[in-house]
This record gives C-alpha cells, structure tokens and sequence, in this order.
C-alpha cells in the first residue's frame, strides 16, 4: 500500500509545474515591490524544513542578487522582547501552515518597524499570509502526510521564482521551466514500492543509528533536510554538514561502515566534495552519493548511487536532488519497520512561541 508520504513525494513535478505557470505574475509583483523597496538586507522567519528553504535562500539572493540573508532568530521578539531593527529589511516568513506564532511574529515586528514583508505559505488565509504585505500561495495543495516533501520543494521553487523576477534574466527562467521535467524523470527513475533504488542502498544501513548528510553550497539546504526527513520517519540521529565543517572534527567519528550521505551537484562544489569523498573513504565510510555527476557516481558502488537529472543547473539543483534523499528517509523508514506517515509525536501544524 503506497504511503501519503511517497503519494506526495511523487506529486511533486505536478505542484512545482503549476506554481511555475500561476506564480510567476504574482513573484514579479513582489520582485517590483521588493526594487522599489531596495532592503539592505533579507531576514527570514522560518521552522523546520522551511529553516532548510530559508538556507537555500542564502546562496541564492546572495549568490544571484547581492543580498546578505540572515536566518531569523524569532525568539528575540517572543522570548527576549529585544527585536533586532529590522526597519531597511525585506522580511521573508516560509512555512507550510502559517501558523506558528513566533514566525508571525517576526513578521508583524518586522511591518512595524517598516520593513517589506512577504509570506510564503501553502495557507493563503494563515496568520502568516494575513501579518504580510504580499503573500505568495503556493498552491501545492493539501498535504496530508505529517512529513513535508511537496511543500518544501514548493518553497524552493517560490524563492528561486523570485530570484529570478527579481534579477530580470530570462536565461534563468528558462532554466526554472526545466524544473519539472527535471523532477519528473528523476522520481520515474525509482520505481514507485519497495523495491527501488533508494530501497536497495538504505538495505545495509537499517540498523544504524547514526549517520552524517554533506553537501556544500546551494545543496548545504540539501544536507538538512535530507537529514531532517531521516530523523522524522527514521528515528535515525542523521548530522548534516558542510564539507569544510566535517574536516574541523565531526570527521572524527567517522569509523569503517559509518553511514555518510553525499550530495554533489557539479559546479564550483566539485573540488570539495571530492576531497570528502576521499576522506570518508579513506576512513572505511559506508558512502550513498546523491549526485547527477557521473564521476562522482562512479566512485560508489552501482547499489550506493541515487542519481538525479544530470540537466538541472546547480542553483536549481536542491529543488531535484532533495528528491531521492526524501525516497531514501521514507525507503529507511519501512526497512526499520515504521510507518513513515505517523512520526511519533509530531502533528502536521507545529506552533512554536
């Protein structure tokens, strides 16, 4: 019996190919906005996997836009009642629900203060949507399972669309429209039941207990949220890092037939990675390579590769790549005997304060 989960894990090219087509006049209105506005800078307010958008968004507004991003600290507002000034910011809330209050919060401080304001929500009547000034929907539809997969990768696509709007680039939008192609053919490449490749290389690994997810660059995002589907359905303490973060100590732990999960996606990362790879092999790490680079692929075995669309340009990487990682947490799930739709002791809507 398929899962909500992987139902909506297999939704994804559909939700990311209809935000495409209805969101783009909406970005636009936001991105003129947002110039006319000119922030110094963009804070985010954000949980969970939205935080993990919210690290995508970091190289993306810096790396195409200029902007310094800042992942938000709501607790200065609702804990503290020490608000930092927020008043020359373009304050950017993410969530699937839109309704935790400390993320409203921010937002509404943010307003207060002056600051431009946008929420990006599957909720387009949530606290969230009603603290901002614009609110982008983003039409993913219901998620039913507790674990959000076609949310996040929403999220992803929303803040590249409004990169893009933003930078005016009409290559970059072509790139975009490749998106849910991209994604399409990597999810039919792992055939839908127990028994595809993301079942295959989880098998040695079901009962470990620990285990570390690298990526670097717009795929650091990647590493935490992989990491974070396999703690949600797994129960498995799954550490992301950054490459150069391994080497100042976590490399430590790494003994013969630890787990390691490494994302590549080509581009300026590659020299990187490739120095990781060489590290955990050289330290007997049971290694899974999430990559679309051939060389990299080929330095694992044929059961350790969970390949993606070699097309997919790196800054659009993250929204693909995530995908045989969320197949790898839920495939981990059921080889442990879980029911990856009914994490215990997490609902749906998380309100934080």
């Amino acid at each position: 019996m398929t899962t909500l989960l992987e139902r909506e894990i297999r939704e994804q090219p559909d939700c990311l190919a209809r935000l495409l087509l209805r969101g783009r006049s909406a970005l636009e209105e936001i991105a003129t906005a947002v110039r006319r506005f000119a922030p110094a800078f963009v804070v985010t307010a954000a949980r969970g996997s939205s935080d993990n958008a919210a690290r995508y968004a970091k190289y993306l507004f810096g790396g195409h836009n200029r902007l310094v991003v800042s992942l938000g600290a709501p607790s200065l507002v609702t804990v503290y009642g020490t608000p930092p000034s927020l008043g020359r910011a373009l304050v950017v809330g993410i969530s699937q629900s839109g309704e935790s209050d400390d993320i409203v919060a921010l937002l509404v401080e943010g307003r207060r203060q002056g600051a431009l304001t946008v929420a990006i929500t599957n909720r387009p009547g949530s606290p969230l949507a009603q603290a901002a000034e614009y609110a982008l929907d983003l039409g993913a539809g219901p998620e039913q399972s507790v674990v959000a997969s076609k949310s996040y990768t929403c999220q992803l696509m929303a803040l590249a669309m409004l990169s893009t709007a933003l930078e005016g680039d009409m290559t970059r939008w072509r790139e975009l429209e490749g998106v849910p192609h991209a994604a399409r053919e990597t999810l039919e490449s792992y055939a839908s039941g127990q028994l595809d490749q993301a079942a295959v290389a989880v098998a040695p690994l079901a009962a470990a207990d620990r285990m570390v997810v690298v990526g670097r660059g717009f795929n650091f995002a990647t590493a935490f949220e992989i990491a974070l589907k396999i703690k949600e359905t797994a129960y498995v303490m799954a550490d992301p890092y950054a490459t150069p973060d391994l080497f100042h100590g976590p490399l430590a732990m790494v003994e013969p037939g630890f787990p390691a999960i490494v994302i590549a996606a080509g581009g300026p990362t590659r020299v990187d990675v490739s120095l990781a790879l060489d590290a955990l092999h050289a330290r007997g790490a049971h290694i899974l390579a999430v990559s679309n680079d051939a060389s990299v692929l080929a330095r694992v075995p044929v059961h350790s590769r969970l390949p993606f669309v070699a097309e997919v340009p790196e800054w659009l990487s993250p929204i693909v790549a995530v995908m045989p990682g969320q197949l790898v947490a839920l495939r981990l799930a059921e080889a442990r005997g879980l029911d990856a739709d009914r994490p215990r002791g997490l609902t749906k809507v998380t309100k934080t304060l």
